[in-house]
């Protein structure tokens, strides 16, 4: 994650910001952005915003583009909704290359790893919970909360790997060997933090989540 400048070719930089660039204007198009009227939502949507930059910078690695760190998308996805958490991370992305922890040739591919497929994901996956599986509690707070980030980030560590691969930039036995087992303890770790926020908003302040009915889930009308 966090792919630096002169990591990938100029087809593959180019063909990042072919395919982020209608992706960006559709959620733009479909965000509702009405949510962000309310003062509540607005300061935590901010809030989410300055913690994940924050989060971000908190990365470990030892080669160019082989950094972890955990993403926070399946909890913004849960609070706002795929448009808006797609938006939001791309702006996190923009103040963590603000820094210097992120290359800009290579935004459009770092929003699509981490923005486009973790959100993306995360939304699939919120989506087929509610298919599947009955309102209930603790089915929201264990699978979509919790579940649903491991397999977010191992979803974003397997596409990573396979990009670096197709651009030729590592071996796939050095990357299966050195990098992606570590997404699996990432994603523990990622699953844990999604789950206790996804608690303690369900608990005590169940307006702040996208797709949670009170009247269903805790029995308040």
């Amino acid at each position: 994650m966090n792919l630096p400048d002169g990591l990938l070719g100029g087809g593959w930089i180019l063909l990042s910001w072919v395919l982020f660039v209608p992706v960006a204007l559709l959620a733009l198009r479909q965000a509702p952005w009405r949510v962000l009227a309310d003062s509540a939502r607005l300061n935590a949507f901010l809030a989410t915003l300055v913690a994940l930059i924050l989060l971000w910078h908190l990365q470990a690695g030892v080669r160019p583009g082989l950094s972890l760190h955990l993403l926070g998308a399946t909890v913004f996805t849960l609070c706002f909704g795929w448009a808006l958490a797609f938006i939001g991370l791309c702006l996190v992305l923009v103040g963590v290359g603000l820094n210097g922890f992120a290359g800009w040739q290579t935004f459009a591919c770092n929003a699509l790893l981490m923005a486009g497929v973790g959100v993306g994901v995360s939304h699939a996956l919120h989506r087929l919970v509610d298919r599947l599986l009955p309102r209930h509690m603790f089915v929201y707070i264990f699978c979509k909360g919790f579940f649903t980030a491991a397999l977010t980030v191992i979803a974003v560590g397997l596409t990573a790997c396979a990009l670096l691969v197709l651009a030729g930039t590592y071996d796939s036995d050095y990357l299966a060997a050195e990098y992606l087992p570590y997404f699996l303890l990432l994603g523990f770790s990622e699953a844990w933090l999604s789950g206790m926020m996804a608690t303690l908003f369900a608990v005590y302040r169940p307006e702040l989540l996208a797709d949670f009915d009170d009247a269903q889930f805790l029995g308040r009308k």
